[in-house]
Formats: C-alpha cells, sequence, structure tokens
C-alpha cells in the first residue's frame, strides 16, 4: 500500500497510559504491599486494586509514562482512519459520522464497553462509537498467525470500521436485541454481524483499490484474504484445543471470511453484505 502520513486527527493515542484504581498506594504503600504479597503468598496489590475500585466505583486512567507523539503505526492508522472515513461517507452520505481510533498498550478503559485488556484483540465499542486496538496485535497477526504486511493491518481496522457503519445504520441494535430475545441463536447471529463487517471492508478495499484511492501494490489482496483465513474461529479452535466446535463460532470460519471479504473487495456494494438472508433476524 502506498499511504501518506495525515493530520492524524482520526487517532486518540492513549498509549504510555495506565488503569488507576482510585486511591493511589505511593512507593512505600506498594513496597509494604509487596513484601506482603511474597511473605503471604497472596497477590495484595491485585486485592487492594479490586477493593478500591469497588469502593469509588471509577477507573480512573493516569499517565504512565510519556511517548513520542509520532511514529508510523500511529500514522499508519491515521492515514487509514482518515480514507475509511472518506470512504463511507461518499457511500452513505449523510447517515455516516467518522469515527475514531484509540490506540492503547495493554488495557484501556472503553468507557461504556468497559475495560479490556490487549488480548482482547481490536474491538468496536457502540457505545463510544470508536475502534480500539493495541498495535502490538499486528505482531501477533504476523508472527502467530503468518499474516504479515499492511494490508493485512488495514483489513483489521476496515472490519471494525465495518462494525461502526452497522452501528450507524441500526444493524447493531437489531442484532442485539434479535440475541436477546432469541438467546438460543447469540453465536449464529454473531457470526452472521462478523462476516458483514468482513464484506464491508472489502467494500472499503474495492474502493482503495480505483484510481484516486489509497494505491494497492501487487500482492496486498492476497495480503487481506490470508488474514482474513488466518483468524477463523476453525483455525483458532483447531491450533488452540485440537477439534472443532461449529456450535461455539463467533466470527465464521476461515472460508467464510474469505468469501465475503471476497464479495465486498469484488462488488464495492454494501447491499451486496447481506450476511443475514433468510435468518428472520429484522
Amino acid at each position: 500500500m502506498k499511504w501518506e502520513r495525515g493530520d492524524n486527527r482520526y487517532v486518540e493515542d492513549r498509549r504510555g497510559m495506565s488503569i488507576g484504581r482510585g486511591v493511589p498506594l505511593g512507593i512505600g504503600g506498594t513496597l509494604i504491599l509487596l513484601i506482603l504479597s511474597w511473605l503471604t503468598g497472596t497477590d495484595l496489590l491485585s486485592l487492594f486494586g479490586s477493593a478500591t475500585q469497588q469502593g469509588s466505583g471509577q477507573v480512573a486512567q493516569r499517565q504512565a509514562s510519556p511517548r513520542p507523539g509520532e511514529d508510523e503505526g500511529k500514522d499508519f492508522a491515521g492515514a487509514l482512519l482518515g480514507d475509511l472515513n472518506e470512504t463511507w461517507g461518499r457511500t452513505l452520505g449523510s447517515r455516516y459520522q467518522p469515527t475514531t481510533v484509540v490506540l492503547f498498550e495493554d488495557q484501556v478503559d472503553a468507557e461504556g464497553c468497559g475495560i479490556a485488556g490487549s488480548a482482547t484483540g481490536p474491538f468496536y465499542c457502540p457505545a463510544t462509537r470508536k475502534v480500539y486496538i493495541d498495535l502490538g496485535f499486528y505482531r501477533e497477526l504476523a508472527q502467530r498467525f503468518g499474516a504479515p504486511g499492511d494490508f493485512a493491518q488495514a483489513y483489521v481496522l476496515a472490519h471494525e470500521v465495518g462494525h461502526h457503519v452497522q452501528a450507524l445504520l441500526g444493524i447493531e441494535t437489531r442484532v442485539r436485541r434479535a440475541m436477546q430475545s432469541r438467546p438460543e441463536q447469540q453465536n449464529a447471529l454473531s457470526v452472521r454481524m462478523e462476516l458483514q463487517a468482513d464484506c464491508f471492508a472489502g467494500v472499503w478495499g474495492h474502493s482503495a483499490a480505483q484510481p484516486g484511492g489509497i494505491e494497492l501494490d501487487p500482492g496486498d489482496v492476497d495480503e487481506g484474504l490470508r488474514a482474513a483465513a488466518a483468524i477463523g474461529d476453525d483455525r483458532l479452535q483447531r491450533e488452540t484445543t485440537g477439534r472443532v466446535a461449529p456450535e461455539k463460532f463467533t466470527h465464521g470460519t476461515s472460508a467464510q471470511r474469505v468469501q465475503w471479504f471476497r464479495r465486498g473487495l469484488d462488488t464495492g456494494n454494501p447491499d451486496s453484505c447481506d450476511t443475514f438472508g433468510n435468518a428472520g433476524t429484522f
């Protein structure tokens, strides 16, 4: 991909921030708890943090250490979000509202969606209308899942912005209501929603490949398809448990994710992304 650095107006950089737990312990208090933890074999620091959080009812965020304001990961996210917002603005017109990506390390307070850790992976919070990602996920995508490349990274963010599109169009709300009324179909509905976000990611990819869009390099599309295949439920289950349990799928198989991402790439039309079909959701 060929991209240019933007003004990062769609990036909220919270790296270097740590999650506070209310009343500060101070250095002396922390040392005392560390010593007691070692003597008793109990993690008193975590217990203290939980008790403080319950007592205050708040989770504060404080600056842990300064970080440089600009780096390539942040610039790439900014350029990508700018293009994604422009693409969906043209596609949906006045129905679209730009989203923001929040960069974090280790943990983040996603306000209405609670506290999430890096292990959660990239996610979208409907309550804040923002995308959240620890950029370290891209290393895992390349090293653990064998899906390197900037277009693979772009696919991940484009998928999360696909959830933003679902929220703006009211799809996310209707699906959540259906999940509540038909809990036995929660996993199946989750798969359909995730596959639609894959298709929406492909719709952006189609636009990016057109003249005037982000210029793609040979092999970029293959990078994206490889990333989609790498994080299919069947592949992840097989790697972690040695067996595949379709009833526990939440995102779809590798083949399904590739299929719907490819459909968006080929058509460039969000109307082609009806993953719900005759599911009776709406």
